[in-house]
């Protein structure tokens, strides 16, 4: 199973580390990386995803912002939001993304999020990511 994973977040060492970390694994089809959330939103819309992690804190809109309007879409992603405020997982989960990881993240949390993905996909009976975190 190809997951197709977009990684959006305005700091370009992140940026290269996430999408270093996501290169390496064999079931992600990495398809795009963005430094800003309007570009990466765009692209979403014309190519479908099923994963895209993104910072909170960006210039143009925030993360958050981001989950929410691709949330609208007729085929929406899912969301893990990545920040280095701990405060803000609260407002992650009020817009029900899939997960939240604190920075500074290890590849074993990003692996982590990866085989949660595939388990919700594979799952008949789990009709929301908070199943799967419990």
């Amino acid at each position: 199973m190809s997951i197709r994973v977009v990684v959006v977040d305005n700091s370009e060492e992140l940026l290269v580390k996430l999408t270093g970390i996501l290169k390496d694994m064999s079931e992600i089809e990495l398809c795009g990386s963005f430094p800003e959330a309007i570009a990466a939103m765009q692209y979403i819309k014309e190519h479908p995803v099923d994963l895209v992690f993104s910072d909170i804190v960006m210039p143009d809109i925030s993360g958050i912002t981001l989950a929410s309007k691709l949330y609208e879409l007729p085929v929406p992603p899912e969301v893990v939001l990545l920040s280095g405020i701990p405060g803000f997982s609260l407002e992650a989960f009020k817009i029900r993304v899939f997960a939240f990881i604190v920075k500074p993240y290890t590849r074993a949390q990003i692996s982590k999020v990866i085989r949660m993905y595939k388990e919700k996909k594979s799952e008949a009976g789990a009709t929301s990511p908070d199943e799967i975190l419990r």
